[in-house]
This record gives C-alpha cells, structure tokens and sequence, in this order.
C-alpha cells in the first residue's frame, strides 16, 4: 500500500510517501480500506515535534517505527474483520480519529472496533465524514468544559478553523449567542454558520471589543487569557486549544479558578467511540457540517502540509487517498 510516513521530525519536506506493508486486522480490530483523511493542526504539531512535550509520546529523537504513518482523521470502507469483531461487517462505511495510533495517512489503516470509530452517517460524503472529528471534538472538549448553554454570549476568535467553525455551529445548537471573529473575505462565511455577529480582525481588535461574554474561546490559539480577559463578565471563562505563551494555560487553568473571578479553562480532549457516534448524530442531523478548503492526493500530502502551516485555511484539508473510480458506490 502507498503511505506517507514520517521517520524524523522537522518541516514538511520529512514526510515522503511511500510503499508500505498492509496491515493485518487482529483480534477485535477492523481493517479499513482508507477513502480519505486530512492534514490538520495535531498531524502538524506531531510531525515537527511542536511543542516538545509531544516527543514524550511518540519518541524523544525520533518517531517510534510504529509511528511513522501520521493521520487522525479518517472515512473508508471496512475491507477485512479480526477474530471477535460483532460491531462491523465487511463493505460497512466508517468513520473515525486515531490520535495516538494514528495512521490514517495510508491506503489502509487498521482500529480496534471498541476504539474511535462508528458507521458514517448515510447522508454524509467520505470527504465530510473524514474532516469532521478533529475540529469538533476540541471544539465540544471545551463547549462541555464551560457549561455553555441557551442563551449564553460567547465569542470564538477563528471563526473558520477546523475548531472555530465546528463550535460556531454547536454553539448555535445549543441556543447560544455568537459572535465570531475572522478576516474580511470570510464574513459573509462565518455568518452562514450561524453567528450573530462578526468581527473583522483586519479592521478591529477584537479585545478592544465593548461588549462582554460569559465565555471567550480561542479557536486559534493566537491570543492570550491577558488580552481578553477584558472581554468576560465576572464569572467569565477564557478557553483555548493552545498551551499558550510560556506555555500558560495549563497553569492558569490550575490557578485561576481558585481565585473566585475570571478562570481559564483548558480541557483534555477525550475521544472514544461514544463521542465518534455523537458526530456522526450532528452530521446526520445537519446541526454540523465540517467546511472543507482544498483537497489533494495522498501523493501531494506534503503540499497540504504546507498549506496548513500557513494558517490561512479555512476549515479542512482533504487527502483523497482513493481516486474517483476507486471510492465506494
């Protein structure tokens, strides 16, 4: 099978695609027949290396030979079943994210039918079904975290990430008021995905904003709980899905809620099969839908690489890894 595999960290270039051996379905696992996966901020920061803490788990020098296959996110074909699989069939369309095996940068991929994993919903495309559980289950991580319901102020600042478009929509979902920040060109966008209002960055600083939210979530990771702290109400929370400067979060998320007033709030993310089936439920139901900016073949994965690490995209990038004629009917 062709993958893109990854034995040293560093800049896009370290990934080159390559034959690689098929892997075999074990007990309880499933093989899956890759259609498509993306490239997103966590196969990046895994690749480089960045921050650092990341080594800790997948090699210190370099990455362990059983995580050189890169990929969270992906949607296939079940091609082949292990001993004791009952959840799946041979033919069934499924969806899922390996954060931590990883490998969905690969024609084949192989999970566990108990781990990340469920049936795509009928009315979702492979490509929708791929890019849509990385940006929102950070996005549903910290939407849970801070309690966020009907009739709540939140601001999202990116509102066209992966991350920031996914808790655009949840958030409407839930009855929340929305306002979101993104550039010029992607006003009328944001707007579409539900947000009561939108602020341009290029015109406004968002800090300087006059209103005030029960919570302010930075999809981007480019702020600071400093800067917006301004921005909250008194009981007010700051969310992120970055460490930080100096990496803070983490540590203010211990301190500041002690301290009665405006907290941080940084969940882990947790993603098992329940949460993969809950996905599959909000696409079913339209109440999310994952924006999609540019696709690629496995064989230029070291071009959307580059694209991502611009910052410029909008939503998800797709890696076709089945051609047009060999995706499922």
């Amino acid at each position: 099978m062709k993958a893109a595999i990854c034995t040293r960290y560093g800049p896009p270039g370290v990934v080159r695609v390559t034959e690689a051996a098929v892997p075999e379905a074990g007990e309880h696992e499933v093989l899956v027949r890759v259609v498509a996966t993306t490239v997103n901020r966590t196969d990046c920061g895994y690749r480089a290396a960045k921050p650092f803490i990341l080594r800790f788990f997948t090699g210190l020098r370099r990455p362990k030979p059983n995580r050189g296959i890169l990929g969270t996110e992906f949607a296939g074909e079940v091609d082949a079943v292990g001993g004791g699989v009952t959840s799946f069939e041979v033919g069934d369309n499924v969806f899922g994210y390996l954060e931590g095996p990883f490998g969905a940068h690969a024609e084949y991929v192989t999970i566990r039918e108990d781990a990340s994993v469920a049936t795509m919903p009928a009315n979702a495309t492979f490509d929708e079904a791929a890019a849509s559980t990385e940006g929102s289950h950070y996005a549903l991580a910290n939407i849970r975290a801070a309690k966020i319901g009907s009739g709540q102020r939140v601001l999202v600042n990116g509102g066209t990430g992966a991350i920031g478009s996914a808790a655009v929509q949840l958030l409407k979902s839930l009855g929340a008021h929305v306002t979101a920040v993104c550039s010029t060109e992607h006003v009328a966008l944001v707007e579409r995905l539900g947000a009561d209002r939108v602020i341009d960055y290029t015109a406004t600083d968002f800090t300087t904003d006059g209103e005030t939210y029960d919570a302010v979530f930075d999809a981007a990771g480019k702020s600071s709980f400093g800067r917006c702290k301004r921005l909250l109400k008194p009981k007010g929370i700051y969310l992120s899905t970055d460490l930080g400067p100096f990496p803070q979060n983490p540590i203010l998320a211990l301190v500041t809620p002690l301290l009665g007033g405006k907290k941080v709030l940084f969940p882990f993310p947790k993603h098992d099969q329940e949460l993969v089936e809950h996905i599959g439920g909000l696409l079913e139901s339209g109440t999310f839908k994952p924006l999609i900016d540019r696709r690629y073949r496995l064989d230029e994965i070291v071009e959307a690489y580059r694209y991502v690490e611009t910052g410029q995209k909008v939503g998800n990038v797709v890696i076709d890894v089945a051609g047009p004629a060999d995706r499922p009917r």
